[in-house]
């Protein structure tokens, strides 16, 4: 990659991260490409070098948020390395979303995508494809094969997926409310942990294991 290659990703990179700041401040619709391109250092009419529109801003850091942690939480493995896990899956997926909440970047992407949400249909439609389907999917095939396997009572791994993702989405919101008002987290974050160890010994082969403790969880 030559000079004038690195210098428009780094331009670009820096348009990405100050349309975030400013659009986390000020709101999406109220920051202007003016406002952009003069926390850059830009004149307007470069900044239309790198993008063609606000909008398409809006779009660039959205895929941003579609690689990170919770979109791919389950690794690109298949369920069928996954269920053996058990619990220790449960807890790592609910470690992914308490973290993330404590990340600067992705807590102003998450942001951005809950504000803008309900005025944009393609960030609608990204929302409910990775962050809601994709994982859903993917857990409640892992929840099968621990039905299959007799790790947890038979049921419906759908519902089931549903009810386990659900409130993390919650608790992490409620974390990003309360660091935005300067309230303490410590309650917050305990959830994470209760919910994971009060969901397990809901659904566990109680027969199978003392105390909740299983060689696989």
């Amino acid at each position: 990659m030559g000079t004038g290659q690195k210098r428009a990703g780094g331009t670009k990179e820096k348009i990405l991260a100050k349309s975030l700041e400013l659009f986390a401040s000020k709101g999406f619709k109220e920051t202007t490409v003016r406002d952009i391109a003069s926390a850059v250092g830009l004149q307007q009419g470069a900044l239309y070098n790198h993008f063609k529109n606000k909008d398409a801003i809006l779009m660039a850091l959205i895929d941003q948020l579609m690689s990170s942690a919770i979109v791919t939480i389950f690794e690109e493995k298949e369920p069928a390395e996954l269920y053996k896990r058990g619990k220790s899956l449960l807890a790592n997926i609910a470690t992914t979303f308490k973290l993330l909440s404590f990340d600067g970047k992705n807590e102003a992407l998450f942001r951005l995508m809950m504000q803008e949400m309900y005025k944009n249909s393609d960030i609608r439609d990204l929302y409910h494809e990775y962050f809601y389907q994709q994982n859903i999917k993917k857990l409640s095939a892992v929840f099968f094969m621990m039905m299959q396997e007799e790790m947890i009572r038979s049921s419906d791994p759908l519902l089931l997926a549903n009810e386990f993702l659900t409130p993390l989405f919650f608790y992490q919101t409620q974390v990003v409310l309360l660091k935005l008002d300067g309230k303490s987290t410590s309650s917050a974050v305990l959830l994470f942990e209760k919910h994971v160890d009060y969901f397990w010994k809901s659904i566990r082969v109680a027969d199978k294991e003392e105390n909740g403790d299983m060689p696989y969880g």
